[in-house]
C-alpha cells in the first residue's frame, strides 16, 4: 500500500467579493452552488511509495501549501479521493498554536497533547524537546518574550519528536539561524534515511534536491511535471 495517494484531487475555496449587506451574505451562503470559487488545486492524482521522498515545487500560489495541508488531514478535497497510510507529522505555520501568555513548558505541554501525545509520552518527550531546542534557559518565560527564531525552534522541537511514519513539510525554517538550520535539516535527513515517507514544498531547490528523489511541478493548482528531481528542476528553471 503507497504511504500517499491523491486520485483527481480538486480544491476549491468561496470567492468573496468585498463587503456585502447582511441579506446579501445570508442569500449568497444559501445559494452555495452559484457562488463563484476559486480552485486551489485541480484534478491532481499522483501516490508516493513508503520510503520514498517528493517535493514540491512551483511559483507562489501555484497549490503547494493547500496540496500538503491536504495530505496532513488540515483540510479536505472538494472532490475526488486522497489516502495517507500511517501516523504524519507536519512541520507546517511553526508556533501557530502557540499562545505568548503562557511559558514555553505550558506551550509544550499543550501542543504535544494537540498532536496526539499522551500525557506519559510528553513527561517521557520533554528534556529532549527542550534540549534540541535550546531554549531551556527560558524555558519558563513566556512566549511573548521570546524571539521568532526561538519559537520556531520550539515548535519544530516538538513537531519532530513524534518520530512519524509520514513527514509533512512546509518553508518553515526561515527565522532560525544557521546552526540550528543545520540540526534541522541533519534531523529531517535522519528521518529520510530511517526510511520514513517524506512530502515538502521549498523554494530552496538546491535543499530539495538534498532531501527529494521525486520532484511534482505544480502551476496553477495543476501538475505540469513529476518525475526526478533534477530533470524537473532543470525544466523549472528553464521556464
Amino acid at each position: 500500500m503507497a504511504a500517499i495517494v491523491f486520485d483527481h484531487v480538486s480544491k476549491s475555496y468561496p470567492i468573496h467579493r468585498g463587503q456585502l449587506l447582511l441579506r446579501d451574505r445570508i442569500l449568497s451562503l444559501l445559494r452555495r452552488n452559484s457562488r463563484e470559487r476559486f480552485f486551489a488545486l485541480t484534478d491532481v492524482s499522483f501516490s508516493l511509495e513508503h520510503g520514498e521522498s517528493l517535493a514540491l515545487i512551483g511559483s507562489n500560489g501555484a497549490g503547494k501549501s493547500t496540496l500538503l495541508s491536504l495530505a496532513a488531514g488540515v483540510s479536505q478535497p472538494n472532490a475526488g479521493r486522497l489516502r495517507v497510510d500511517g501516523q504524519v507529522g507536519t512541520l507546517l505555520e511553526l508556533g501557530a498554536g502557540f499562545h505568548p501568555d503562557l511559558t514555553g513548558a505550558e506551550n509544550v505541554w499543550i501542543n504535544a497533547a494537540l498532536m496526539g501525545m499522551s500525557r506519559a509520552e510528553a513527561i517521557r518527550r520533554f528534556d529532549s524537546i527542550v534540549e534540541f531546542s535550546g531554549v531551556g534557559e527560558f524555558i519558563s518565560e513566556p512566549l511573548r518574550t521570546y524571539s521568532a527564531g526561538m519559537t520556531v525552534r520550539l515548535a519544530f522541537s516538538i513537531a519532530i519528536s513524534l518520530d512519524p511514519e509520514v513527514l509533512v513539510i512546509d518553508e518553515v525554517l526561515g527565522a532560525v539561524d544557521e546552526h540550528f538550520y543545520k540540526k534541522c535539516l541533519a534531523k529531517i535527513l535522519e528521518f529520510r534515511h530511517a526510511g520514513k515517507t517524506i512530502l515538502c514544498a521549498s523554494h530552496a531547490v538546491e535543499l530539495l534536491k538534498m532531501l527529494c528523489d521525486r520532484a511534482l511541478w505544480l502551476e496553477h493548482g495543476k501538475i505540469r511535471a513529476i518525475g526526478p528531481i533534477a530533470e524537473i528542476v532543470d525544466a523549472y528553471r528553464a521556464a
